[in-house]
């Protein structure tokens, strides 16, 4: 499910990665809660003291789980993309694959979103800790426009990509409350707003409509920062 990373290879760092790597079974097997930094080093075979020495805090350890889910979801989706060069099929691509990566989190997710809705909690998506996964995501989707063979004026090809990010995140918040089998309403959700962006995309080609579309961006870019 991971892809894979550089090989540890002084004895600190082989300890840093048992701690990471066991941080993240057990966040897949038992979730937020029930993963502590104590648990963490008695299943590493180190002391607390080591553990904290590698990573301050749990919450740490939950952006290196944020950083794997997100390069397993460039993994899932760079393949993909190189098959169709249609805009709005590459955004469902990214959208898509995006989901999939979060399925095996999904009885565990309000327990993550519980711990990351503070706007000061350091796992909240949009904060400077979460800059580095955020970013890999912010990068698929840029790739996904810029790839495409019916390309945007410059200005939304420019700033679609962090507008687009934030609708990943709205997703993944209703993905959370999607008590349906395989997530089937979040995925009919998604598939209605592809259609959507389908028709409303020419709109964009229209000098007219330009102002209004320009200050829908303008204003995303504000929530962002």
């Amino acid at each position: 499910m991971f892809s894979s990373v550089s090989a540890p290879v002084t004895k600190s760092e082989r300890t840093r990665s048992s701690i990471r790597d066991i941080a993240l079974r057990s966040f897949r097997e038992r979730g937020y809660d029930l993963t502590t930094i104590r648990l963490i080093a008695q299943e590493a075979g180190v002391s607390v003291g080591t553990t904290n020495y590698h990573f301050a805090s749990k919450n740490d350890l939950v952006q290196e789980l944020y950083l794997e889910v997100q390069r397993a979801h460039r993994d899932a989706a760079e393949p993909l993309l190189g098959q169709t060069d249609d805009l709005v099929e590459r955004l469902g691509i990214v959208f898509r694959t995006g989901l999939d990566q979060l399925e095996p989190y999904h009885r565990f997710a309000p327990e993550f979103l519980s711990a990351a809705v503070s706007p000061r909690s350091s796992l909240n998506p949009l904060s400077g800790e979460s800059a580095p996964s955020r970013d890999i995501v912010v990068g698929l989707f840029r790739e996904a426009v810029s790839g495409a063979a019916n390309r945007l004026p410059a200005e939304f090809e420019r700033d679609m990509p962090s507008a687009l990010v934030l609708a990943h995140l709205l997703l993944a918040l209703f993905w959370v409350y999607d008590g349906s089998p395989e997530r089937e309403r979040t995925r009919r959700l998604l598939d209605r707003g592809l259609r959507l962006l389908k028709l409303s995309l020419p709109l964009i080609r229209v000098r007219v409509l330009r102002k209004p579309l320009r200050e829908l961006l303008d204003l995303v870019a504000e929530v962002r920062a």
